[in-house]
C-alpha cells in the first residue's frame, strides 16, 4: 500500500499544519516523580518529534486529579517549567505537541496525591486497586462529592491549565474525557447520582464536560483545543447505559457547535473491551466537521486504510511509539517495528524510556503556524 497518499501526507488545519497524519497518544509512563516531568521526559519526546501531532501523557489539572503513581500533573510552577523544556525539544526538532489534560476523579488513591482525597460526582467506590508508594497495590477508597461550588472549581482548574499549556508553549490541548475519569463519571447515571444542575438528565450530566470544553476553547482557541472520548468502552468500573449512544450523539453535536479542532475517538478493543461501532464513527464523522482522530491496535497498512474511507484525518498510534521513536520513518521505510518491554511501560528510569534506538533519522518537513 502507497502510505505517501495520506497517512505521511500533510495536514493543514485553519491553526495548525501537521507534517503528516500519524499522532503519538497519549500515554501515561508514570516516571514524573512528585508529579513533575523529569529530565529525560524531553528526551522521551523529541525522539518521537516525527510524529504529525504528539499529545503528551495525561496531565492533572489539580492535585486531587492524579489517578497513578507517578504520573505529571500541570498545576504548579516546577511541573509547568519542566513541561516547557519539554515543549522546547519537540520544537527545536520543528514537531507539534499538545497535553492531555486530565482530572482522575474516583480512580486513584490519596497516597498517590499527597494525601488530599478522592473526589467525584456521587459517592460510587471504584471496583480494584491502584499502586501505591512502596509498591502496594491497595484498593481505590470510596470518593468525596464534590459540591457544586467543587465542581465549578474543576472546570475552572482545567480551563487554567489550558491557559498555562498554551503560555508554556504548548500547541494546544486535549481534554481527557475519556477512559471512566472525571467527566465520564458525570456523564454515566451509575457514577452520577446528583439532583443539582450536574446531575440528572442527560444534558445536566453532560454540563460538566461542555463547561470545560467552552471555557477552554473561548480561553485559548478553539483552533487549538480536542477532546478524547471512548464511547461504550467501559472502562475503569463504568458500565454501559441506556442513554450511551444519545449522549454522545449530544456531545458530538455540542463540539460541531463549538468549533473544536478535533474529536480523538479512542477504541480500547485491543485491550479486551467493547469496541466502538463503525456507526458511531461514521456518525460522529457526519456530526462533526472539523478533525477526527481514531486510535486502537492500527497498523500503518490499517490506518491508511481508514483514511481512505475518509471516516478519519489522522490515526494515533500509542504502544508502537514506545519502542519505535522513529515510528514515522519506520512506516515511510516499510522496516519492522520493535517490540516494547512491557515491564516498563509504567514504571522505572530510562531503561525502556529513552534507550530504545532509532534506525532513522527524522524526515521532518516545515511545519509552520498560520
Amino acid at each position: 500500500m502507497n502510505l505517501t497518499k495520506k497517512l505521511l501526507t500533510p495536514l493543514i488545519s485553519k491553526a495548525i499544519t501537521f507534517q503528516n497524519r500519524v499522532v503519538m497518544a497519549p500515554m501515561s509512563r508514570r516516571r514524573a516523580i512528585d508529579a513533575t516531568p523529569g529530565a529525560s521526559a524531553p528526551i522521551y519526546y523529541g525522539q518521537r518529534a516525527g510524529a504529525g501531532l504528539i499529545i503528551a501523557e495525561n496531565s492533572a489539572v489539580a492535585p486531587n486529579g492524579i489517578g497513578y503513581l507517578h504520573a505529571p500533573g500541570i498545576y504548579s510552577n516546577e511541573q509547568k517549567n519542566a513541561w516547557k523544556k519539554v515543549v522546547n525539544e519537540v520544537h527545536e526538532r520543528k514537531g507539534k505537541i499538545f497535553v492531555q489534560l486530565v482530572h482522575s476523579g474516583r480512580i486513584g488513591h490519596p497516597l498517590n496525591q499527597g494525601g488530599t482525597g478522592l473526589v467525584a460526582p456521587s459517592a460510587v467506590k471504584a471496583a480494584g486497586t491502584v499502586r501505591t508508594p512502596g509498591d502496594l497495590h491497595l484498593p481505590m477508597p470510596q470518593p468525596e462529592v464534590l459540591t457544586t461550588t467543587g465542581v465549578q472549581e474543576l472546570i475552572n482548574a482545567h480551563i487554567n491549565a489550558a491557559i498555562s499549556a498554551v503560555e508554556i508553549g504548548f500547541d494546544g490541548v486535549e481534554i481527557h474525557g475519556a477512559h471512566g475519569f472525571l467527566p465520564e463519571q458525570f456523564l454515566n447515571p451509575y457514577t452520577n447520582q446528583r439532583t443539582d444542575e450536574y446531575g440528572g438528565n442527560m444534558i445536566n450530566r453532560s454540563r460538566f464536560l461542555l463547561e470545560i470544553m467552552k471555557g477552554v476553547a473561548d480561553a485559548i482557541g478553539k483552533d487549538r483545543t480536542g477532546i478524547r472520548l471512548s464511547p461504550f468502552a467501559g472502562l475503569n468500573d463504568l458500565p454501559l447505559y441506556a442513554e450511551e449512544k444519545s449522549t454522545h450523539q449530544y456531545i458530538t453535536d455540542a463540539m460541531e457547535q463549538l468549533g473544536i479542532l478535533y474529536i480523538h475517538l479512542s477504541d480500547q478493543s485491543t485491550n479486551g473491551f467493547p469496541p466502538i461501532p463503525e456507526e458511531h464513527i461514521r456518525d460522529v464523522r457526519n456530526r462533526f466537521s472539523n478533525l477526527v482522530i481514531l486510535s486502537g491496535g492500527y497498523t500503518a497498512d490499517s490506518g491508511e486504510a481508514i483514511l481512505q474511507t475518509g471516516l478519519a484525518d489522522m490515526i494515533a498510534y500509542g504502544r508502537p511509539f514506545i519502542a519505535n521513536p522513529d515510528l514515522v520513518e519506520r512506516f515511510r521505510q516499510g522496516a519492522p517495528l520493535a517490540i516494547g518491554d512491557k515491564n516498563t511501560f509504567y514504571e522505572g528510569g530510562d531503561k525502556g524510556y529513552i534507550d530504545y534506538p532509532a534506525l532513522y533519522e527524522a524526515q521532518n518537513t516545515s511545519c509552520l503556524t498560520v
